[in-house]
């Protein structure tokens, strides 16, 4: 076969673009392929208003795909002809035409953002009712980063709760601030972080009347609510700027339903990660500044400019325009409120069986009602998840020695939480005893140890590892967290007592300060 002209390679590439822009009924903008034909008529009459909806990443995309060129630039993949034929045919050609690097093509940059980028951050701050949005597509990770650089300079005091991410951990070494550790409730009955009180941070920056900041995280992992609009009043009379961590929050402000989100509330700086629970692709967030926020964008936008790829994914990028085009759809605001009434139904459900004990707002505090934090007695949350994957093909957020944690999301159905409830109900007849747990729950150390230097300090220094036996009495030179979620037992500069040991045994060595 004699080789191909300039011409009938690009009319052949027009003819197979032009295919696959037909079939592209958007994979971002669905969240299945078959989307709209699984809708009855009743739904695809709730659901017109999501092609109605200004996506501006998404349309940028979609017009390249029709308009294709010979791509004699990154990425090297050319569409896939240079791509391995067995991830190919996992990916398939969609999703490989879309990861795509065509700034020139319409598609815009994000540093700074410009051109559909820049509309649909726009869009996203309306959306959100923040000031300023930032796309982010390095995680949740990389907008608290930036908001460290930011906020939390050189041998200055910030106010932090102590279970915050690890993340919130890695900025402080990077900048050298020294945290001034805020406790949260202690909830022994269920071996959980609670809640962070106004009166705690209060209490803090009276003490520390130089820290220009407090960091908390709201919701918690398993879901409590702390009270955001009284801990923003009180850092409002004390001048300080106040920085929410809402990850795992991203739904509150498109049903009332929920709490009150934190930009609402009286928060300067607000992460969401819309991977999580929001329908974008996992590794996308977004960095909100309020309206008045006390922190520079400038300053917030630079630091992200210099922390994140220059190189970055379009598909992340149209995917969190999707998901904020979704969520503030009438369609997809039904969704949330379903996903609401489902877990709600199922806190039910196995609030009859015996013992089995469910976290509720009846404890005496907020929770976000799609999370679903349980524990059985006399059988270890591992071992739960183990029977519910095994036995039922149940898999689910998180597991403890403790209790399991399992999320009602917006792409769930009712028939799923009922099939959860039914599982459980059968394990718990099975009369399952975890005699391990019985005997010793290893519970997460809710006290702090005592803080030798900053995270900093210890980070940079000279380190050895050591065996976590011979750890007990140095001083940390690593963050030891367990993920998810993310929350730190030990930070750099921290040291370690006999309590760590049981979180210690699970790795080979630990990295401490060879000279305090």
């Amino acid at each position: 076969m004699g080789k191909k002209s300039f011409d009938e390679i690009k009319l052949s590439s027009q003819v197979h673009k032009g295919h696959i822009a037909s079939q592209i009924t958007t994979v971002l903008k669905q969240h299945s392929a078959d989307f709209f034909n699984n809708l009855t008529l009743a739904e695809k009459a709730k659901a017109k208003d999501l092609k109605s909806i200004e996506t501006p990443i998404l349309d940028a995309l979609e017009n390249s795909l029709k308009n294709p060129t010979i791509p004699l630039h990154i990425p090297g993949h050319a569409r896939g002809e240079g791509v391995l034929p067995k991830f190919k045919d996992l990916a398939g050609q969609k999703i490989i035409d879309l990861d795509t690097t065509d700034e020139f093509n319409g598609l815009g940059k994000l540093h700074p953002a410009e051109g559909p980028i820049a509309r649909a951050q726009i869009l996203a701050a309306e959306a959100f009712g923040s000031g300023k949005a930032f796309f982010l597509i390095n995680g949740s990770t990389i907008g608290n980063i930036a908001l460290a650089l930011t906020v939390a300079k050189e041998n200055k005091k910030i106010i932090i709760g102590r279970n915050c991410h690890r993340s919130i951990i890695s900025g402080l070494t990077l900048t050298g601030a020294e945290p001034i550790w805020a406790i949260p409730d202690k909830l022994e009955k269920w071996g959980i972080w609670g809640a962070i009180t106004a009166e705690n941070i209060e209490s803090l920056l009276d003490k520390n009347p130089d820290a220009g900041a407090v960091w908390i995280n709201n919701p918690t992992y398993e879901g409590i609510v702390s009270d955001v609009e009284s801990i923003a009043k009180v850092c409002k009379q004390r001048n300080a700027a106040l920085l929410v961590d809402e990850a795992h929050g991203c739904l509150w402000k498109f049903s009332n339903r929920f709490p009150k989100p934190a930009l609402e509330c009286g928060a300067d700086a607000v992460v969401h990660s819309l991977h999580k629970t929001g329908g974008s692709f996992s590794q996308s967030s977004i960095l909100h500044l309020s309206k008045d926020s006390k922190i520079s964008a400038d300053e917030v936008e630079a630091n992200l400019s210099m922390l994140q790829s220059t190189s970055p994914s379009y598909m992340l990028l149209a995917s969190l325009d999707a998901a904020r085009a979704y969520l503030t759809s009438k369609y997809g605001q039904e969704k949330i409120n379903k996903a609401i009434k489902n877990a709600e139904e199922a806190r039910k459900i196995l609030a009859t069986i015996p013992g089995v004990k469910c976290l509720s707002s009846e404890d005496g505090f907020q929770i976000d009602p799609t999370k679903i934090y349980i524990k059985i007695e006399g059988l270890s949350g591992k071992r739960l998840e183990s029977l519910l994957e095994m036995d039922y093909n149940i898999t689910i957020e998180a597991a403890t020695d403790e209790g399991i944690l399992a999320l009602s999301n917006i792409g769930n159905t009712a028939e799923e939480l009922y099939a959860f409830c039914d599982a459980i109900k059968k394990i718990v007849k099975r009369n399952y005893s975890d005699i391990t747990y019985l005997e010793h729950i290893k519970y997460m150390p809710l006290n702090i140890p005592e803080i030798v230097c900053t995270p900093r300090k210890a980070y940079i220094s000279s380190k050895e590892e050591v065996l976590p036996e011979e750890s007990i009495g140095r001083v940390s030179a690593e963050v030891i967290a367990i993920c998810p979620p993310g929350v730190p037992i030990l930070v750099p500069g921290e040291r370690i007592t006999e309590d760590h040991l049981p979180f210690l045994s699970k790795t080979h060595s630990i990295q401490v300060m060879k000279e305090v």
